[in-house]
């Protein structure tokens, strides 16, 4: 399979990643937001390399992994209506 190929199918599996392959032969992935201070010290990377795709794609599941360690519960509910910003007018 072609590296553009794999460069393809890596995006469309970690959409929340830029991902690439250096002039070196390198594969890379950057996250497209900043990392919480929980995050960091979760041992989460802005930005990870392997030397071939699975490579890449374990490190992205680790960070992956980490991430959901990292994240404390109260980030996965729901904000309460007073949280709540208000949208746009109909």
């Amino acid at each position: 399979m072609s590296f553009d190929r794999h460069l393809a199918e890596i995006a469309r599996e970690y959409p929340h990643w830029t991902i690439w392959r250096s002039d070196a032969g390198r594969w890379w992935a950057t996250r497209h937001h900043p990392l919480s201070a929980e995050q960091r010290d979760a041992g989460c990377a802005m930005t990870i390399d392997a030397d071939d795709p699975e490579g890449l794609r374990e490190q992205l599941r680790d960070q992956e992994r980490r991430v959901g360690h990292a994240a404390p519960d109260h980030l996965h509910e729901e904000p309460r209506d007073e949280e709540r910003r208000p949208g746009p007018a109909p």
